[in-house]
């Protein structure tokens, strides 16, 4: 009698500490709804003091928090939950903020073909230039085709380096040697 007894308060004692232990270690699917509820406005007024951005990035930027809190929910303790969201809503803010800087709408990009197309008319000795640039870049080897062509959609040297998964002082070399072989088949030509 004494045993069973032992027994079943250490076993309720054992799920007692499994219950805190998976309490103060993570927070459950259930809880972050309830969290959403509590804690979204604060978030998005946390956001907005630390970025000053518009109401569409900030709400982005806190929605993208949210999923990643789904997603890492056994990472973050219920005590830090705010501190993790406002961080993590602030960085996305800021790198939303960064691709907008880098990227123009498509809006921008019809006004300025529009614009383009009504002012320089192209002649038939530019489209003849333009073709032969072409072929001379397809007489390169492949790699170095890849580099001028990134270079020729604007990419920094970085990002052709990130995209091609080589240093920036690789894309340097590739560059130059596909401009030294068109410049020589030019001479030779």
């Amino acid at each position: 009698m004494k045993l069973a007894r032992f027994v079943r308060i250490n076993l309720v004692s054992i799920r007692l500490n499994m219950a805190l232990i998976e309490e103060a270690t993570g927070i459950g699917a259930g809880d972050v709804g309830e969290l959403y509820g509590a804690l979204a406005d604060r978030l998005e007024q946390i956001v907005r003091l630390d970025v000053r951005a518009s109401d569409a990035v900030i709400e982005d930027a806190c929605q993208v928090a949210w999923v990643r809190l789904l997603h890492h929910r056994q990472r973050v303790h219920r005590e830090t939950v705010m501190a993790w969201l406002a961080r993590t809503a602030v960085h996305e803010a800021f790198r939303l903020l960064r691709r907008a800087r880098r990227e123009l709408p498509l809006d921008a990009l019809e006004d300025d073909a529009e614009t383009a197309i009504a002012v320089a008319p192209v002649t038939t000795e530019e489209l003849f230039e333009r073709q032969e640039r072409i072929r001379e870049v397809r007489c390169l080897p492949e790699r170095q085709q890849r580099v001028v062509w990134l270079h020729a959609l604007g990419l920094s040297y970085t990002e052709m380096a990130a995209h091609e998964g080589c240093t920036r002082r690789t894309v340097d070399r590739q560059l130059l040697r596909a401009r030294r072989a068109i410049r020589d088949d030019l001479r030779s030509s």
